[in-house]
């Protein structure tokens, strides 16, 4: 027999899982900005900024997907295979650097969606698959990574490292898809069905919702956004570096997570996300601030930050489902 909570600690528990990442981020800046001088100049911001728009793209399309209760461990292998075909597709031009990984990616995506949704397999599985194919796609363009393509297109070139008033042009598109996806999911029905087949997936389908093109449509949008967030990072090097996107997957979801989105599924918030993305940053920006502390300290206190927050999530639902007096 449970106990009746009032419903103060029901509101503060809600509260805590969509304000508690943005809550430690300010606190975080703040203490940094009285600590350390150099990290409070302007182009350290940039520099922070430049740095996250890559990882934001990424965990934007895996926020939608954890909230629907499902997961894809591809978006790391498809960035880095975005990339590369961009860096290829870039000697016809801007477009198609832009388009070409959009299509390959977004069709590997689809293909995760169609299996999952169609099939019945679990997500973990195929989207296991879908990396280890990706990375193998990836090495096979790249002559087992020996060949580095070099970006021939200099407006795609300058979509990577450009800037307008000062901020990258990565940045506004970073935060404009942000502000489209955060629309998306809170004022459209397939928002409002993204987080309903979250919640139970038996209910949606009985409520009528298309379960099986929604889940496919997250995992297309996944794909997709992994793919752009690869073509920007190689518009930025110059080059599609073929070493990159190692672990990107298990990045985006410490920050999808860290951002109050239930691994669950059913409760999420892309505001969370970015808050958890720049979290993030700003960790290993501290690091490189200090100098002597090893790069890994980031992986190590990403880590810390993940297990807190599901700890913190696991108790925050308890309280949350508590019945009221």
């Amino acid at each position: 027999m449970s106990v009746p909570l009032p419903a103060g600690p029901s509101r503060l528990a809600g509260a805590v899982q969509r304000q508690g990442a943005l809550a430690v981020l300010v606190t975080v800046v703040v203490v940094s900005l009285a600590t350390f001088p150099g990290f409070r100049s302007a182009d350290n911001a940039g520099t922070i900024l430049i740095a996250a728009a890559p990882p934001m793209l990424i965990a934007l399309g895996m926020t939608f997907v954890i909230i629907t209760g499902g997961i894809d461990l591809s978006v790391g292998s498809l960035y880095v295979l975005g990339g590369v075909v961009a860096a290829w597709a870039s000697q016809y031009g801007l477009l198609a650097a832009l388009v070409a990984p959009l299509l390959l990616c977004g069709a590997i995506g689809v293909l995760n969606g169609v299996l999952i949704a169609r099939t019945g397999m679990a997500p973990f599985i195929v989207t296991l698959a879908a990396l280890l194919g990706a990375r193998g796609l990836m090495r096979s363009i790249s002559d087992q990574g020996s060949t580095t393509y070099l970006v021939r297109s200099d407006a795609f070139h300058e979509l990577g490292t450009g800037a307008l008033f000062g901020v990258g042009y990565q940045v506004w598109l970073a935060a404009g898809l942000v502000g489209a996806g955060i629309v998306v999911l809170n004022r459209t029905r397939f928002g409002h069905a993204v987080n309903a087949i979250g919640g139970s997936e038996d209910a949606a389908a009985l409520m009528g919702l298309p379960v099986r093109r929604i889940k496919i449509g997250v995992y297309l949008l996944s794909g997709l956004l992994a793919g752009l967030a690869g073509a920007i990072n190689a518009a930025k090097l110059g080059s599609g570096v073929t070493v990159l996107g190692s672990g990107m997957e298990l990045d985006a979801i410490a920050a999808v997570v860290i951002g109050g989105t239930l691994l669950t599924g059913g409760s999420g918030s892309i505001a969370g996300t970015v808050a958890g993305v720049l979290l993030l940053g700003v960790i290993q920006n501290l690091i490189n601030q200090v100098g002597d502390v090893n790069s890994n300290w980031q992986q190590v206190i990403s880590g810390g930050f993940l297990a807190a927050v599901v700890v913190a999530q696991t108790y925050v639902v308890r309280v949350r489902r508590a019945p009221s007096p």
